[in-house]
């Protein structure tokens, strides 16, 4: 049965990835209010407990997206634990800056690891559970697919990426009454944000401050929570962005045509720093 509003949420059972901290662990506890059944899926345990234990005791798994069996087996175990599932949301993702001239190719491969090979592994394991009519399945992307600025090539094109899977997906799912959606978010208060610009290249870079004004955490989870009630084809949050995404190449070009505060100066210092990913990852170290 198709969801019709956002209180519409009651009993929907919801899968969850990147659930430890950020946009999936407000989202989950939101969900869990408005009477979804969550599940949890995410790196830090001590974190996804710590979620689950604000929805209910809602289970969950530690899995590495990136790991195609772990994520598999993870969706199904948690899929059994719900009855069935109805919703699966992609979300997790990780950041880190990189220059294409110079810059390590090992951030490159491991954020398209995480961020678009973990959303194709998460999409292909859900998606049987979710090809009902009702089902609803979420790529979260970014604006950074759209719109694309110096130092977050790599994320932006993981993110481009997980656009072009949910498009894909939702003419997959037609005929089974199912729907995708792809989910685009500015800079949100979350520590990917915090920590993504916390970097001596990213200060250099931007003088100090964000590429937009950072909006609120709930800003996002309150455009989720109408986007996955509705099954919406698109979510965007703050709103200002949704004109941005189908005029895209005009707002690419502003980009390009933008002054920086030291873009030569945080170009060669990202080409030297050592930076973290915005959430730590599992035995890896970029090359």
């Amino acid at each position: 049965m198709a969801i019709s509003s956002a209180t519409d949420l009651q009993n929907r059972r919801v899968l969850i990835t990147g659930a430890a901290r950020g946009i999936g662990s407000a989202l989950a506890r939101r969900l869990h209010e408005r009477g979804a059944i969550v599940a949890l899926a995410g790196l830090e345990p001590e974190l996804l407990a710590a979620t689950s234990r604000s929805c209910a005791d809602a289970p969950w798994r530690e899995a590495d997206v990136s790991d195609s069996d772990a994520i598999s087996a993870s969706v199904d175990a948690l899929a059994a634990e719900l009855g069935g599932l109805d919703v699966v949301v992609a979300n997790a993702g990780i950041a880190k800056q990189l220059p294409i001239i110079g810059g390590q190719p090992g951030v490159m491969e491991q954020t398209m690891s995480v961020n678009f090979l973990g959303c194709f592994y998460t999409l292909r394991a859900a998606g049987p559970h979710i090809s009902h009519p009702g089902g609803y399945a979420l790529a979260v992307s970014s604006l950074a697919a759209a719109v694309n600025l110096p130092l977050l090539g790599a994320y932006s094109a993981s993110k481009a990426a997980v656009e072009a899977l949910g498009n894909t997906l939702r003419a997959e799912l037609k005929s089974t009454g199912a729907k995708a959606g792809v989910a685009y978010f500015a800079e949100l208060d979350t520590d990917m944000t915090t920590r993504g610009f916390a970097t001596e290249a990213a200060r250099s870079l931007t003088g100090g401050k964000t590429i937009t004004r950072v909006s609120s955490l709930s800003s996002g989870v309150d455009a989720l929570e109408r986007g996955i009630a509705r099954r919406s084809r698109r979510i965007y949050a703050p709103r200002w962005i949704r004109p941005i995404v189908p005029l895209r190449d005009i707002a690419q070009r502003v980009v390009d045509l933008r002054s920086y505060a030291d873009l030569p100066g945080a170009l060669e210092t990202a080409r030297h720093e050592t930076a973290e990913f915005t959430t730590a990852q599992p035995s890896r170290v970029p090359r």
